[in-house]
């Protein structure tokens, strides 16, 4: 499962349920009293009810001890028939657990098939989902009337946590492992995608009936439908066919969004020495999906994030990291999975780590760095330092799904990959997945076969960082003997609890650096360190493996040295952050200057954002420079940043930048020269947003908000409307926070109707999609600001506009 990051921090901000204390109670493992053996699966659907018609042949056996009752999950629905052998069978249900009279006592290993007729309803299911899945009815109908004509009608399904059971009777836990087979009747317009191999297809009237079949077992939670009006892209791994199911306006894009799997494929395949295992792997994209994307075997499917242009993705692949999570996955969670939620890092962890590992790979161990930066940062910007990894409890399972179990666990496995030396971490992940393959595992046994094959003893690792909180925090002074010529680092950690780590320094002496490796064992060590001149720097955590704060009291000429000569991106990112704000100083304005150079693009993007040009330095060629950036830097992003930078001079004689960049086929760049070009040349910014085609507009809104803001332009308030919501609680930065609250007080005092109605749809969406998470009180208090708003002006549409906002708060309380 990857996380919708962006709706995922806002959810922390708001919502007090995402901070639930941790309980008294123990959340063992589920207890295994049958073990599921196969699921036989027939569907048709009712679109008008959003139900759906099932009948469930579900084999099973006693795991161990003798039985002659059987428990199944199933959620919310009409039970009709129980039978096995023909012969109905007596049961007990209470909208959940379905509880099941065999007609004998069934020993050890002794099969059984119960048949179960039934009627989906996930309309009526009532569970909580969490910040990552947003919803938990396990099935979910899309535009199934048909009424939206700008939604495709579809339908698809979510398992994890336990929503399978909202579809299908099973025993929906983790630790269980089945195979499968469906039968799919649906309209022949659409297309369907499950698990495993499509063996075939029958039509029958108006309707076809594809036949889905898993001949290796996984887990009830990865069970999957996807259905809808699809284009297939066809593409391969050596004989293993990959799929992408995209709607047809965006099949001309399917490989340049997803093509890259194969090649992932076989990275992942022979980097874990394990061949990707399953016989097929499909990718589909699903309209008002609950959460980033998901892992079902064989069938992953992307939120429509997924979904991008050639002018989007020019600048970046936004779904790259996630589509190389999920396909990970598919060893870690899908081959060998978390027996219990409270080990979810078996699954999690890994896929996140992928990212970095696919990343390093493609693009270089800089660019990887970058990654791991903006994640551990996530993780330490949460309210997650009193959270161990493997959490035995938890108030809810679903709580689990957090910036622990993802980014500190992915973090976790970069610090252990290191300590052992690749050739012993990857030798012991093929390992574990070759011994666990098809099975469940916790995390003492992936440690116990990492201690086989190293010889290590890994308690002090494990306990440290998987069953404890928190991380190191360090201060650090030095102590310089200058008779002696040697330095002592100490270093103090300040938590509570004391951690035992490697520790890399990077002695920066006479212009070259010499890397140091020392193990702290306390909380209070020192290191001497001999030199010839003293160092004009010593870098702490100098390869940023080492997931810690580190405190220490630095000069300004040491954060300009860093700058400079810090290998690490993490280091160079700090000292920038330190040095813009002495710009004043010649030599530190220059640093900031020559930082736009910087191996790094974030780097190069943070400078050009944060250079000072008001009466500065040389001020004529830096405006050169960043003018060259603008035309010729190789990413487009980069490009982007030194048109906002160039923007911000408002200065008629650079319009001819602007001009050129408004014909980019970035849309960042396209973006920030339109707002440029707004400041020098209005009549020519306006008309190039008006002759956007729709799809265009649609992706650069926060820009063309800015625009039609500034000009008070009530025409184009319904287009505004639309992306208000998010943009004041999403956007990732001030500056456009605070245009789309100007948008919402524009819109919430004027008389447009069409812009009122747009703005109290997309709040009715987004408040019931996230009511689990206090948002719809959120969305209701904002409307009522509006009806205030209405109310306090002279508007001749106020008694409609009015009616129109309380008709919509009705719908959210």
């Amino acid at each position: 499962m990857m996380i919708k990051k962006a709706m995922f921090f806002l959810l922390m901000t708001i919502s007090l349920m995402s901070f639930s204390q941790a309980s008294d109670l123990y959340k063992a493992e589920k207890e295994k009293i049958h073990d599921l053996v196969h699921t036989k699966l027939k569907v048709d659907f009712s679109f008008s009810e959003k139900t759906m018609n099932g009948e469930a042949w579900v084999t099973a056996k006693p795991h161990f001890y003798a039985a002659n009752k059987i428990t199944l999950d199933a959620k919310a629905m009409l039970i009709h028939q129980i039978s096995l052998n023909n012969k109905k069978l007596k049961y007990v249900y209470d909208n959940s657990k379905l509880i099941i009279d065999l007609p004998i006592l069934y020993k050890r290993n002794e099969e059984f098939t119960i048949y179960i007729k039934y009627t989906a309803q996930p309309e009526k299911v009532h569970q909580k989902g969490s910040a990552a899945i947003t919803e938990a009815k396990g099935l979910y109908f899309i535009n199934s009337d048909g009424l939206d004509k700008n939604k495709p009608t579809q339908i698809w399904t979510q398992g994890e946590t336990e929503a399978s059971s909202c579809w299908f009777p099973t025993i929906d836990a983790p630790n269980q492992k089945t195979t499968q087979e469906i039968y799919i009747t649906v309209p022949k317009k659409f297309k369907t995608l499950s698990n495993g191999k499509l063996i075939n297809q029958t039509e029958k009237g108006s309707n076809r009936t594809d036949y889905w079949r898993m001949d290796q077992k996984h887990a009830p939670y990865l069970f999957f439908m996807g259905i809808g009006e699809y284009e297939i892209i066809k593409d391969n791994y050596k004989n293993i066919p990959i799929n992408y199911y995209v709607e047809k306006e965006y099949a001309p894009y399917a490989k340049d969004i997803f093509g890259l799997t194969p090649e992932m494929m076989e990275f992942f395949s022979t980097l874990l020495g394990v061949e990707y295992p399953w016989n097929k792997y499909s990718q589909i994209v699903g309209r008002d999906y609950v959460s980033g994307a998901m892992e079902n075997t064989t069938a992953v499917i992307h939120g429509e994030k997924a979904y991008q242009t050639p002018g989007q993705l020019i600048d970046e692949n936004v779904q790259e990291n996630t589509i190389a999570h999920e396909l990970f996955h598919h060893w870690f969670g899908d081959l060998v999975t978390t027996e219990s939620w409270s080990n979810l890092t078996l699954n999690e962890s890994f896929a996140n780590y992928s990212e970095y590992l696919w990343r390093e790979y493609k693009y270089g161990k800089m660019n990887a760095d970058m990654h791991l930066f903006d994640d551990v940062s996530a993780y330490k910007n949460g309210q997650n330092f009193d959270k161990h990894l493997v959490r035995f409890n938890y108030t809810d399972k679903e709580d689990m799904f957090d910036l622990v179990s993802y980014n500190k666990g992915g973090a976790i496995l970069h610090m252990l990959r290191h300590y052992l030396g690749d050739t012993a971490f990857f030798e012991g992940l093929k390992t574990y997945l070759t011994e666990f393959k098809y099975k469940t595992a916790e995390v003492h046994q992936l440690r116990l076969i990492f201690e086989r094959i190293t010889g290590k003893d890994l308690n002090w690792f494990f306990n440290q960082w998987y069953y404890g909180a928190g991380h190191p925090k360090i201060d650090i002074s030095y102590d310089y003997n200058t008779i002696q010529k040697k330095v002592t680092v100490n270093i103090l950690q300040t938590q509570s609890n004391a951690f035992k780590f490697p520790l890399t320094l990077d002695i920066f002496e006479n212009g070259k650096r010499t890397r140091h490796t020392v193990f702290v064992n306390g909380r209070d060590a020192s290191f001497t360190f001999p030199y010839t001149k003293q160092p004009a720097l010593i870098q702490i955590n100098a390869d940023g493996v080492l997931l810690c704060e580190v405190n220490e009291n630095k000069v300004l000429s040491e954060y300009v040295f860093q700058l400079k000569n810090a290998t690490n991106y993490i280091h160079r990112r700090e000292a920038l952050l330190e040095v813009i704000k002495k710009q004043d100083d010649k030599i530190v304005f220059n640093a900031v200057v020559n930082a736009m150079d910087d191996p790094s693009y974030k780097i190069r993007i943070l400078a050009l954002q944060n250079v000072d040009l008001i009466n500065k330095f040389s001020k004529k060629n830096v405006i050169q420079k960043i003018m060259l950036i603008a035309n010729n830097d190789k990413k487009t992003l980069v490009q982007a940043a030194a048109i906002e930078t160039l923007g911000k001079l408002t200065d008629p004689e650079l319009q001819s930048i602007f001009e050129k960049a408004l014909q980019s086929k970035s849309y960042s760049v396209l973006g920030k020269a339109l707002v440029a070009m707004y400041y020098v040349n209005k009549q020519l910014a306006i008309a190039k947003s008006k002759t956007l085609p729709d799809e265009v507009r649609k992706i650069l809104a926060t820009p063309l908000t800015r625009i039609f803001i500034e000009e008070k332009d009530q025409n184009e308030l319904p287009f505004i409307a639309k992306s208000v919501l998010s943009g004041m609680f999403l956007s990732n930065d001030d500056a456009s926070k605070n245009i789309y609250q100007k948008a919402f007080t524009l819109i919430s005092e004027s008389n447009n109707t069409e812009a009122i109605q747009n703005l109290v749809d997309d709040m009715v969406v987004k408040g019931n999609q996230f009511k689990s998470f206090n948002f719809d009180k959120v969305v209701i208090n904002l409307m009522r600001r509006m009806v205030q708003d209405q109310k306090t002006k002279n508007l001749t549409n106020k008694v409609r506009n009015i009616a129109i906002i309380k008709e919509a708060m009705a719908k959210l309380l």
